[in-house]
C-alpha cells in the first residue's frame, strides 16, 4: 500500500496559542487549580511513549463534570485544543499537546458515584483508578477485572479501550463499559448507555466513545460491570525450552475451551529482568504465568488440563502459587516487567509495540518477530497476554541514539505489518495515538478511516478534542 507509515520523528503541527482573555477567565475560575508552571506542563506533555515532551500551554485540574464542561466551553469559543489527562500511563503519544492548548487533568475526580452490588454495576468518576475501585468495593465480594498492568484511571482505560491480563476470560473495556458521561466538543454534557446489561436503542454511542482516545469528547464518568470474586484462585508457572513451545501450549489451551483467567508469556529476557528487579529466582527460560478462577473443583480441573497440555509440549518445572501472597508476588513482578526491562539498560528508552492476531497465527508472528529482533543486536524483551493473541515487544534503545531508534522503529513496523497480513490488528490495547496513524490506514483502509474522520468532523468541527491523534484531520 502507499499509505503513510508511522515515524519516530514527532509530526509538525501548528500551535494554537490561547488568548489572554481565556487564560484570565480560567485562572479566575480555578485559582490554584490553574497553572502554567513549566514543571507541571512538562509532566502533562509526556507519556510512556518514546516521543519527546510536548507540553500544553496550561493545565487545569478539574473536580467535576461541570468544571470540565466549563473549560471545554471556553476552549470551544476560542478554538483551543483540549487534551484529557488521567495518570499519564499511555504508550503511543496520546497525551502530547502537539498543538498546545489545555490539559484537562481529571486525576482529582476520584468519587464512587453509585455502587449497585445487587446489579453488579458501579459508576465512577473518570479519575478513579482500577486499584482504588477494587479496594473500595472489596467488602461487597465483587471486583473489576480489567487489568492493563499500570494503575491507570478508568476514564483513560475507557478512552483507549484497554484490556490486559484478564481479558482472555473477562473481555476488554469494550465489553465492560455500560454507560458514560461525556463532555462534548461544544461543552454539552451527554449520557450514553444505561445500567441495563443490553440495549438496542439507537446508535451505540457508548462504544463510539470507548476507544476514541479523547478525540470526540472528555469522559468524566464511567458505568462498569462488576464480577463476583471467584471462590477459588490458583496461579501457576511453567517453563519451556523455547518460545514456540510456550505459545503452542497457549494455543492448545484456548482451542480446548479451558476457561483460563490469565495466560501471560514472558521470554527469557523478560524473566531475567524481573528476576533482577524482584529477586524471584525464576528459571531463566521462556515462561507462561497462568491463573485459574472458579470453584475449588473447577480450578483443580482447569489446572490439571493445562498441566497435561504443557507437559505434552515439553513444559517443565510446573509450580503452583495458591496463597494470595505468592500470587501477588508473581503478578506484581509481571506488571513491573516494563520498568524491569528498562533497568537492565540504564539510560535507555523503550520502543514498545503491541499487536494482536487470531490465536491460531500467534506462534507464526512471534517466531518471525523473535528472529527479526535477534538479528538486530538490540536489547529487547517480549511479554504478552497470549491467551487472546496479544503480545508486546519492547526494544531498549540508547536515549538520544537516532540510529538505534530508527532501527527499532523499522523492526516495529515489520512486526505490525506481519500482524495485519495475518488478519490481525496493529494494536490490541495500546491504541493508535500518534505512533500508529499510518498503520490504521493500512489495517482499516482509506474508506473506513474517511468514515472515522467524518464522525470526528461532525462531533468536533473545530478539531479541539485531542487533535492530531488517530488520523490526520
Amino acid at each position: 500500500m502507499n499509505a503513510p507509515v508511522p515515524t519516530h520523528v514527532l509530526p509538525q503541527f501548528e500551535l494554537r496559542p490561547a488568548p489572554e482573555a481565556m487564560l484570565s477567565a480560567l485562572k479566575a475560575s480555578f485559582g490554584a487549580r490553574f497553572t502554567t508552571a513549566a514543571a507541571v506542563r512538562e509532566q502533562h506533555g509526556r507519556d510512556e511513549s518514546p516521543y519527546p515532551t510536548t507540553p500544553p500551554e496550561v493545565v487545569v485540574f478539574c473536580e467535576s463534570t461541570e468544571e470540565v464542561a466549563a473549560v471545554v466551553r471556553l476552549a470551544s469559543e476560542h478554538s483551543i485544543p483540549v487534551i484529557p489527562y488521567g495518570t499519564g500511563s499511555s504508550l503511543e503519544g496520546h497525551l502530547l499537546a502537539v498543538q498546545g492548548g489545555i490539559s484537562v487533568d481529571v486525576s482529582g475526580m476520584t468519587g464512587i458515584v453509585r455502587l449497585n452490588p445487587e446489579d453488579l454495576t458501579v459508576t465512577v468518576q473518570a479519575g478513579v483508578t482500577r486499584e482504588q475501585l477494587n479496594r473500595e468495593i472489596r467488602d461487597t465480594g465483587l471486583f473489576f477485572p480489567i487489568d492493563p498492568g499500570a494503575n491507570a484511571s478508568l476514564g483513560g482505560m475507557a478512552a483507549t479501550r484497554a484490556s490486559g491480563t484478564n481479558a482472555v476470560r473477562y473481555g476488554t473495556m469494550r465489553e465492560n463499559v455500560l454507560g458514560l458521561t461525556v463532555v462534548t466538543a461544544s461543552g454539552e454534557v451527554i449520557h450514553t448507555g444505561t445500567r441495563a446489561r443490553k440495549s438496542s436503542a439507537g446508535y451505540d454511542l457508548t462504544r463510539l466513545f470507548v476507544g476514541s482516545e479523547g478525540t470526540l469528547g472528555v469522559i468524566t464518568e464511567v458505568t462498569l460491570k462488576l464480577y463476583p470474586l471467584p471462590e477459588a484462585v490458583s496461579a501457576a508457572i511453567c517453563h519451556f525450552a523455547d518460545i514456540a513451545a510456550a505459545v503452542n501450549t497457549t494455543i492448545q489451551i484456548i482451542q480446548l475451551g479451558v476457561p483460563i483467567a490469565r495466560c501471560e508469556l514472558l521470554d527469557v529476557n523478560a524473566v531475567r529482568a524481573v528476576n533482577a528487579q524482584s529477586k524471584l529466582g525464576l528459571r531463566e527460560s521462556p515462561m507462561l504465568l497462568m491463573e485459574f478462577h472458579g470453584s475449588p473443583a473447577s480450578v483443580r480441573e482447569q489446572a490439571e488440563t493445562v498441566q497435561s497440555v504443557a507437559t505434552e509440549m515439553g513444559g517443565e518445572d510446573f509450580e503452583w502459587a495458591s496463597t494470595p501472597e505468592e500470587r501477588t508476588r508473581l503478578w506484581t513482578a509481571r506488571h513491573k516487567a516494563y520498568f524491569a526491562g528498562m533497568q537492565t539498560n540504564p539510560g535507555c528508552r523503550s520502543v514498545t509495540t503491541d499487536t494482536c492476531v487470531p490465536i491460531s497465527r500467534l506462534a507464526e508472528i512471534i517466531d518471525a518477530s523473535v528472529a527479526d529482533a535477534d538479528a538486530t543486536g538490540l536489547p529487547y524483551y517480549i511479554v504478552g497476554h497470549v491467551g487472546d493473541g496479544n503480545f508486546h515487544l519492547a526494544y531498549l534503545v540508547k536515549d538520544g541514539d537516532a540510529g538505534e531508534r530508527a532501527l527499532a522503529e523499522a523492526m516495529s513496523e515489520r512486526m505490525v505489518r506481519r500482524a495485519i497480513a495475518l488478519e490481525g490488528t496493529c494494536t490490541g490495547e495500546h491504541g493508535i495515538g500518534l505512533h500508529k496513524m499510518g498503520f490504521l490506514v493500512e489495517e482499516a483502509g482509506e474508506g473506513a478511516v474517511a468514515m472515522m474522520r467524518a464522525v470526528k468532523r461532525a462531533l468536533d468541527p473545530k478539531n479541539i478534542m485531542n487533535p492530531g491523534k488517530i488520523f490526520a484531520w
